[in-house]
């Protein structure tokens, strides 16, 4: 077992760093300006001068590639923040305090579930128009439900322990006892979590971009830069290849740190 976690561990912590360093370098350098146009340049092959070859419009495809990087990992990362915040604090409260706080907050919480999340997100985005952070509100909204059923059913479990009635026993406020010593019970499935929501909003967000639905170009995002890319498949297949590659090495990097991070808060699932 302990092999199977570090050649997980290895092998997706490799993935995710070489796309987290594209990313970071993008913040503060890439070869070309990704949105300078030069038409004389466009749609050439990946060559010494443009290693990823350029677009429609003479763009580096590199210097596009490493900045739509950087856009995709903040909304991802601010998305996935604030939808484990949100979840928690609403899951928290419901599973403690239960009666009708839980039955209000679940039957929303439901409601919400119903729909698939791709789907809540593109009616959002339909309403508040296609922007940064109209996508980070869309997924927060379509993906906090998850975090908010996993902390609540994690919550309902620990309550009923010896030591949170010994809190209670102690005199300890209620509200103390879930923030001292329910809530910090719930990491492990919520960290489990988060690394696989990571991948999770990282594809819906390049889905809904793919779709006109997302970061409006000319901005790169790798969703947007796989919709450009398919007027011109037949004839700059490279187009395409760079940035469904970088998508697909950043979702197994995200999978296989997830199995290991699982195996390792809890061993008995990773029989």
């Amino acid at each position: 077992m302990m092999k199977r976690i570090q050649i997980n561990t290895l092998i997706g912590g490799v993935l995710i760093g070489v796309v987290g360093l594209l990313a970071l370098t993008a913040v503060f350098w890439t070869p070309y300006d990704p949105l300078a146009l030069n038409l004389r340049a466009r749609l050439q092959a990946p060559s010494s001068m443009y290693w990823l070859g350029t677009d429609e419009f003479g763009r580096d495809v590199l210097s596009r590639i490493m900045q739509g990087a950087a856009t995709s990992w903040l909304l991802s990362i601010v998305t996935v923040s604030i939808a484990v915040v949100a979840g928690a604090l609403i899951g928290g409260v419901a599973g403690f305090l239960r009666g009708p706080t839980d039955r209000a907050l679940m039957m929303v919480n439901d409601a919400l579930l119903a729909f698939p999340g791709i789907l809540l997100a593109m009616g959002i985005l339909v309403i508040v128009g296609p922007n940064k952070w109209g996508i980070v509100l869309a997924l927060s909204l379509a993906y906090t439900p998850s975090v908010v059923r996993v902390v609540r059913g994690s919550v309902l479990s620990i309550r009923e322990k010896e030591h949170i009635e010994a809190s209670r026993i102690m005199g300890n406020s209620e509200w103390y006892t879930m923030w001292r010593h329910i809530l910090p019970n719930c990491i492990a499935p919520v960290a489990v979590l988060a690394t696989s929501m990571f991948g999770w909003v990282l594809l819906s967000e390049s889905a809904l971009s793919f779709l006109g639905l997302g970061v409006p170009p000319p901005a790169p995002t790798w969703g947007n830069m796989l919709a450009g890319a398919r007027t011109y498949m037949n004839t700059a297949v490279w187009l395409g290849i760079a940035p469904g590659l970088c998508i697909a090495m950043t979702l197994l990097g995200v999978n296989l740190l997830g199995d290991s991070l699982r195996d390792r808060l809890d061993p008995r699932m990773a029989r």
